[in-house]
């Protein structure tokens, strides 16, 4: 438990640090616990620690999990691939989906949506470095599937998503970032003023994308180490 403690303490003091160190209003970024192949009592225990957000990338690993701990007021987010046959259990458990790429997932979601549950945020994932073993709409495609995405009921559309290229040099990750926050900006201008995510920025990619405007940054292995489940 303090070793799981330290880590959390440690990830929260960089990011209130690169926060501070480009004038990010006090507590505008959200850290993000990548639990994905941790077992469900290492998550009860950051849980008991503070840590309230996580996220997991494989739809039946996140309903395990949310099943075994459904006695804490975890924050569920799902953040891998979404499959059309998956969308009905998530809808019913998460409480964001950052991967939403296609209109099809994002009507099946919100029809499916509990209706004693409140909206399900939603983030549309971009492939803002147009790789072709990436997922997400292509950048000049956003503003289409964002208009129409806005008009489901049951989930509230909340920003964009990107898992960018691999990135060594600060400058160049930063390059990218303003890519995807240009992006928010615009649709913002076009009027879906509801838009205030920007889910981006992982481990090695951090500072960056907090200097770049990310409100929700995934890290997973600086806290947890390396994944337990096989």
């Amino acid at each position: 438990m303090k070793d799981l403690r330290d880590k959390l303490q440690i990830v929260g003091d960089d990011i209130l640090s690169v926060s501070e160190r480009y004038q990010r209003e006090q507590n505008s970024v959200q850290l993000l616990a990548v639990s994905k192949r941790h077992e469900a009592s290492v998550i009860r225990e950051a849980f008991a620690c503070g840590q309230t957000a996580f996220g997991e990338n494989y739809a039946q690993e996140m309903l395990e999990k949310a099943k075994q701990l459904s006695d804490l007021a975890i924050e569920w987010h799902f953040i891998g691939p979404l499959q059309s046959n998956k969308t009905r259990p998530i809808a019913a458990v998460a409480d964001w989906v950052h991967t939403v790429d296609r209109l099809k997932i994002a009507k099946r979601l919100s029809d499916q949506r509990p209706d004693d549950l409140p909206p399900l945020s939603l983030c549309l994932q971009v492939n803002i470095s147009a790789e072709a073993s990436k997922s997400g709409v292509l950048p000049h495609e956003v503003f289409a599937l964002a208009k129409e995405v806005a008009l489901l009921p049951n989930i509230k559309l909340r920003g964009l998503m990107a898992i960018p290229k691999t990135e060594t040099d600060f400058n160049k990750q930063r390059e990218i970032f303003v890519k995807l926050r240009g992006l928010q900006e615009d649709l913002i201008k076009k009027g879906m003023t509801q838009l205030d995510t920007l889910s981006m920025g992982m481990s090695t990619d951090m500072p960056a994308a907090i200097a770049e405007g990310a409100t929700i940054v995934r890290i997973g292995t600086a806290i947890f180490g390396q994944r337990e489940i096989k």
